[in-house]
């Protein structure tokens, strides 16, 4: 009797888990519930300014906007390297990933924008 309620129960949470990560998928939600997650989401939420130092950068190395876009969506924050308890804005070190990962971006986070001080190609 018990396994047969345990079967039960599974199917049913199976076929629920199916059901909600469709559900989910459709709506296009994310959960940034990680530390670096919710980083660089709250950068990327922002109006997003690049300084004149970071333009340079950008123009003689062919990196554009895409390329930042990614980084500040699947990069890594190194808190080690950042001040995210800096006032007024906090300052974040964000690495890239995969193809990226020779690039790394200093971001300072105000309260209406963030701003992409420097960029450093490894």
């Amino acid at each position: 009797m018990l396994i047969k309620r345990i079967g039960y129960y599974l199917v049913g949470l199976s076929l629920g888990s199916i059901g909600v990560y469709f559900f989910w998928q459709k709506k296009q939600a994310t959960f940034d519930y990680g530390m670096d997650a919710r980083t660089l989401k709250t950068i990327r939420i922002k109006k997003r300014f690049f300084s004149d130092d970071a333009k340079r950068v950008m123009q003689n190395s062919n990196i554009d906007t895409l390329k930042i876009s990614t980084i500040l969506y699947t990069g890594d924050v190194d808190f080690g390297k950042s001040k995210p308890r800096q006032k007024p804005c906090a300052e974040y070190y964000v690495t890239g990933n995969k193809d990226l990962k020779n690039i790394s971006l200093y971001v300072s986070r105000c309260d209406s924008t963030s701003t992409i001080e420097k960029i450093f190609i490894d």
